[in-house]
């Protein structure tokens, strides 16, 4: 007897759902929870601040297009995580009016919660408020699945895994020296050492959440990272898009969590998602955006998102960098006297 069989790889025949991408994305703001309790003053002076950089990096989108009209767009990120701000009724009219008398549009506004909340799919209605565990994978969650760690040279790989810890560096740690076993000469002190160092290290060692009785709580860094590599486009949920904007409500709700992920604010705008993405922000933001940089150079995209997007970039004339990390840029400004907290 014989069995004639035909084998395909898994993933051979898996879709990938494209999303509309404009050429640049301009975040004009992260604002955390001591930030969203001031008054409209506190939001008009910001956007006044960074209205000539995001002026600048408009220009030099429009000049990198060669001639085509720009699809630019902008957003926000408020924290509803690490703290309950006003209520959307309230904020949402705040933020967008102190824009506005500052010469700025945001086309959409997304919500921290949302970088740890499920993946909802393009055809999902907004979160409905749910009692305990989110259902569902969340982004942050799919980031973390791809993170590929980057083991030090000459090691055995004995150091934990980033699954069960839920600390990621870009290197190798310096030893214990403070234990010894009984009649054995203490560690020897050595310094911590960078991968890919260029003369000296900078090494960074980045908590990504932390786990207590009360479930997982994401690190700043962490959900940070998954709202660029969402503004980027390039997360899936099993090939399908995820956190797809959602049109504003005719009556803002009192609940954050009845809002969408991602909340568009103008109909007439450019794609949330983007080929590139910029963000403005203070200098105290530095250390938290070279976290999420160490992150994001050790998170494996999907290659058939990637050559999805750079296919599309070459259709348009553009070419873009390989690494995702070097798709965002930042303008690190002085935006006056800060009175929030900072990151959380």
């Amino acid at each position: 007897m014989r069995a004639d069989a035909e084998f395909f790889e898994s993933t051979a025949d898996a879709r990938v759902e494209s999303v509309p991408l404009a050429h640049l994305s301009i975040e004009l703001g992260h604002f955390y929870s001591p930030d969203l309790s001031q008054d409209a003053g506190f939001f008009v002076d910001h956007f006044r601040d960074i209205a000539r950089w995001a002026a600048t990096a408009r220009s030099a989108c429009q000049d990198a297009v060669r001639g085509r009209v720009a699809r630019i767009s902008t957003c926000v990120l408020i924290d509803d995580y690490f703290g309950t701000p006003e209520t959307p009724r309230t904020l949402i009219p705040k933020l967008l009016g102190a824009a506005r008398d500052a010469g700025l549009g945001i086309d959409y506004l997304a919500r921290e919660s949302g970088c740890a909340g499920p993946a909802e799919s393009a055809d999902a209605d907004p979160a409905e408020p749910t009692e305990g565990e989110p259902v569902g994978l969340s982004l942050a969650e799919l980031v973390e699945a791809r993170i590929v760690e980057d083991p030090p040279p000459d090691t055995t790989g004995a150091r934990p895994p980033v699954r069960h810890t839920g600390w990621l560096c870009n290197g190798q740690r310096s030893p214990a020296t403070d234990r010894h076993e009984a009649m054995k000469q203490p560690a020897t002190w050595l310094p911590p050492a960078e991968n890919a160092a260029v003369n000296h290290s900078v090494f960074a060692d980045i908590e990504l959440w932390r786990d207590d009785d009360r479930g997982r709580l994401w690190s700043c860094a962490m959900l940070a990272a998954v709202w660029q590599l969402l503004r980027l486009g390039v997360l899936r949920d099993k090939g399908r898009r995820v956190a797809a904007p959602r049109p504003l409500p005719d009556e803002l709700p009192d609940d954050w969590r009845r809002l969408p992920p991602v909340l568009r604010l103008d109909e007439r705008a450019a794609p949330f998602n983007a080929y590139r993405a910029t963000t403005i922000c203070a200098p105290l933001f530095l250390p938290v955006e070279n976290a999420v940089r160490t992150i994001l150079q050790q998170v494996a995209v999907d290659p058939a998102v990637l050559g999805q997007i750079e296919a599309r970039a070459a259709d348009e004339g553009l070419v873009l960098a390989p690494s995702v990390v070097d798709r965002i840029e930042y303008l690190f400004v002085d935006t006056g006297p800060v009175r929030g907290a900072g990151p959380g």
